[in-house]
């Protein structure tokens, strides 16, 4: 069953404000998150072959790894601290400015990353200081992705909603390939002496380059018409946060577990299967990266296919066949994954990550739609970033226990129970109100402003 039509917009109206045409709002949408998502991947390829040696050191490989996980998971917890902060100036003082702020503290945390000293220097400070920026990075990431997405749905024309939504999704896939073909690439160049004394730094201090060119393009775009049309109308809220907990509690409960299996297969297709098959299954960085890439080309190819499928069918229906065939790969893992072949590894990636895509797609744009304009940059960043809470902050930590304690299934059966709860929340959004992504638009036109 899908969500009704959007309110009908006038075929003469234009879907951007004067200075925002469509390739400057969909590019402004999709620069910033693929920076934001390649600063946040070069951390969790770095938490898997890097900071488990440089940073916890004194510690067995295993221990080690688990450790650096728990600094991975360290901004999922601050993502939605984030999304509140953010949140509330995205719909207090407008989405332009707060993207630009985002952006800036996700960029300055990563660089800093980069220019960490390791625990061989300064003890266990180095931990101490590698927890602080994860934690910048998650707090900037927090307020990234809500108003990107506002930003590109907000100024989307009826029936392309989904479409224009889908732009900041393509931000993942990108950022990911960015971000693990550098490392591909430095691993290729450089001696393993050469890559762990200086060569792992590289992609986090050179995205200092590219969150410059992020907030050029952020810095060149004008209001969306939806919130110029709260402001016009007066109905900003004075605290978003409180109005989105006290009046919206049903959407912000069902939209967070919505997300759940979406933050759940990626993290246990990236992470968790890096480690995986970089220890138990034998491969080099050099040859399973390769495979890892070719998956996520699977994943951004998806996108834009969920994303026609979700405006023609509806955002749930779509969501909801796709999470019923997640909860049923689950059940592939030992016999893709963990036979170690590389086809069946190579179909693994691409069935895995290619699914990935058909449920991110559309999610950014059915968050969105449940939550009315004057919260909607607070409620939709504080459910998808509660999903990567209970979705993604412990996936890798889970899987890797679930495997090494009761085998590589268990792993595929933690998939199907994460799948199991987003469908019967997606069941729920039916009960919600549903507010189109260009519903102040819409009304303005409409009455003629």
């Amino acid at each position: 069953m899908s969500f009704p039509k959007a309110l009908p917009v006038p075929s003469s109206a234009s879907q951007t404000v004067p200075g925002n045409s469509p390739r400057r709002i969909l590019l402004a949408s999709l620069a910033g998150t693929t920076i934001e998502f390649f600063d946040f991947y070069i951390y969790a390829t770095a938490a898997v072959l890097v900071f488990p040696k440089l940073f916890f050191p004194n510690s067995d490989a295993t221990t080690a790894t688990l450790q650096s996980f728990v600094t991975f998971a360290i901004a999922f917890f601050a993502r939605p601290i984030g999304a509140a902060i953010f949140g509330h100036f995205g719909d207090r003082i407008g989405r332009k400015a707060t993207l630009v702020a985002a952006l800036m503290t996700m960029g300055l945390s990563t660089v800093a990353i980069g220019l960490l000293p390791g625990y061989a220097s300064v003890g266990v400070l180095a931990p101490l200081l590698l927890a602080v920026c994860r934690l910048g990075q998650g707090l900037g990431l927090g307020g990234e992705w809500g108003g990107a997405v506002l930003l590109a749905t907000e100024n989307a024309p009826r029936g392309k909603e989904a479409w224009y939504g889908m732009f900041p999704q393509l931000g993942a896939p990108v950022g990911f390939i960015f971000a693990a073909g550098s490392f591909f690439i430095l691993t290729e160049a450089l001696t393993d002496q050469q890559f762990f004394a200086w060569g792992w730094r590289i992609p986090f201090i050179v995205s200092a380059v590219l969150v410059f060119m992020g907030l050029y393009v952020r810095l060149r775009i004008a209001e969306t018409p939806a919130f110029k049309r709260v402001v016009e109308k007066h109905e900003r809220v004075r605290v978003p946060f409180m109005s989105v907990v006290t009046e919206h509690p049903g959407a912000l409960f069902l939209g967070t577990f919505a997300a759940m299996a979406t933050f759940v297969i990626f993290y246990i297709m990236t992470v968790f299967a890096l480690s995986y098959g970089t220890t138990a299954l034998g491969y080099t960085r050099g040859q399973f990266l390769p495979i890892q890439m070719l998956g996520v080309i699977f994943f951004g190819l998806t996108i834009p296919v969920a994303a026609v499928l979700a405006d023609r069918y509806g955002r749930r229906t779509t969501l909801l066949w796709t999470t019923f065939a997640i909860g049923i790969f689950g059940l592939t893992f030992t016999m893709l994954f963990g036979s170690g072949h590389l086809g069946s590894v190579i179909a693994f990636f691409i069935i895995g990550l290619g699914l990935m895509g058909f449920t991110y797609g559309p999610l950014g744009t059915a968050l969105a739609e449940i939550f009315p304009t004057s919260v909607r940059y607070t409620g939709a960043s504080l459910t998808f970033n509660l999903g990567g809470i209970v979705g993604a902050s412990l996936a890798p930590y889970i899987a890797s226990r679930l495997a090494s304690t009761y085998g590589l299934a268990y792993v595929g059966y933690y998939l199907t129970a994460a799948a199991a709860i987003t469908f019967l929340a997606l069941l729920g959004f039916a009960m919600l109100q549903r507010h189109d992504a260009v519903d102040t638009t819409a009304a303005g036109l409409r009455s003629g402003a």
